[in-house]
């Protein structure tokens, strides 16, 4: 019995614990909080500990995937998929097609590499052009030096349209010199800014006449002293009048050295500077007649006939214009498509290559 009265005061006292460690348990959380705190940002700091490995795996990755990418930025995209002649299918089938220029030489070509090129391609159009001649209509350098100044904004065969009457009425410098503007101007009327025309070819007549007795002179620096003309002028009388080398600078001329990636340059002189320098001053004059009627017959401004164009494997620009040969050779201008040139009176050279005289003004 006294075990048992033992036992039964024991139990309360057993239990009292129990109540002791439930309190505990209540308590324990806010005792126990801030290592709970510091445990779980522990548990957060040793993950953090390896994510460097897991960033630069995701860096390296991304650098991977920009790598693959980076070519298919700069590849540039091509309208139309291009058909080289088969003479420029070995040198033209890197080349992909441009709407600009490259600003750089092309496959970054040395000098000497640069005149080589330049100087085969003029050889190339020597031999499609053998015939290639000033287009405009002369018989003595005062005609010359006139439809010259005339030729600006118009075309050189409406210049040979309209000045046989010009000269049949004004035959020499003393004689336009004394002309009544009104009448000049009536005759000029077709070539376009026929006033300010008519200004510069009496005034260039008066000069001639008070300052040069009448004579065109044969030197640079007489000539671009004269109204209305230029360097550009003064090369093409010099050239073709007096048998003096000169390059001429055109509109056509630019376009082309420049695709064709031979100067920079925009400044006409600075061009005329840049290009002499690439070729022998002998072939200055028929560089310049090469290089203009190229312009002229397959290169043009907005749609070169690439796909027609003899030089093609020499071109750093081909593309720009269409390749497809057959649609390119309904590009082609003048005789290359049995249509006639810019000159009433062409030289018998012209001719005899099956060149076709211009019609005359009003004609057809």
């Amino acid at each position: 019995m006294k075990k048992n009265v033992e036992k039964t005061p024991a139990a309360p006292e057993e239990q009292a614990p129990a109540k002791k460690t439930a309190s505990a348990k209540k308590a324990a959380p806010a005792e126990k909080s801030v290592p709970a705190k510091k445990a779980a940002s522990a548990e957060k700091s040793a993950p953090a500990k390896k994510a460097p490995p897991a960033k630069k795996q995701a860096a390296a990755k991304k650098q991977a995937a920009a790598k693959k990418q980076a070519p298919l930025k700069r590849q540039a995209p091509a309208k139309k998929p291009a058909v080289v002649p088969a003479k420029a299918a070995a040198a033209v089938k890197g080349v992909a097609p441009a709407k600009t220029i490259a600003p750089h030489s092309p496959r970054d070509e040395s000098r000497t590499a640069l005149v080589r090129r330049a100087r085969r391609i003029d050889r190339e159009l020597a031999e499609v052009y053998p015939y290639a001649h000033p287009e405009l209509d002369f018989e003595n350098p005062f005609q010359l030096l006139v439809a010259t100044v005339l030729s600006a904004q118009t075309t050189d065969l409406r210049v040979n349209q309209t000045t046989p009457a010009l000269f049949a009425r004004y035959p020499t410098p003393e004689d336009l010199a004394a002309a009544n503007p009104e009448e000049v101007e009536e005759i000029l009327r077709p070539t376009g800014f026929f006033r300010a025309k008519t200004k510069s070819v009496i005034g260039l007549s008066k000069a001639l006449t008070e300052d040069f007795g009448g004579e065109v002179p044969g030197r640079l620096e007489d000539l671009v002293k004269l109204p209305g003309v230029g360097r550009k002028t003064a090369f093409v009388v010099l050239g073709n009048a007096f048998g003096r080398p000169g390059i001429t600078v055109d509109t056509h001329f630019q376009r082309l050295v420049r695709r064709w990636q031979w100067t920079e340059e925009t400044d006409p002189d600075k061009i005329e500077a840049a290009v002499g320098a690439l070729f022998p001053r002998s072939d200055w004059t028929d560089l310049s007649h090469h290089v203009i009627w190229h312009g002229r017959r397959i290169c043009h401004a907005r749609k070169p006939a690439c796909g027609a164009c003899p030089i093609a494997p020499l071109c750093p620009a081909y593309g720009e214009g269409e390749t497809d040969p057959e649609k390119a050779k309904k590009l082609l201008k003048y005789e290359k498509r049995g249509l006639p040139g810019q000159r009433l009176k062409p030289p018998q050279a012209y001719l005899d290559a099956g060149g076709t005289p211009a019609p005359p003004l009003g004609a057809g």
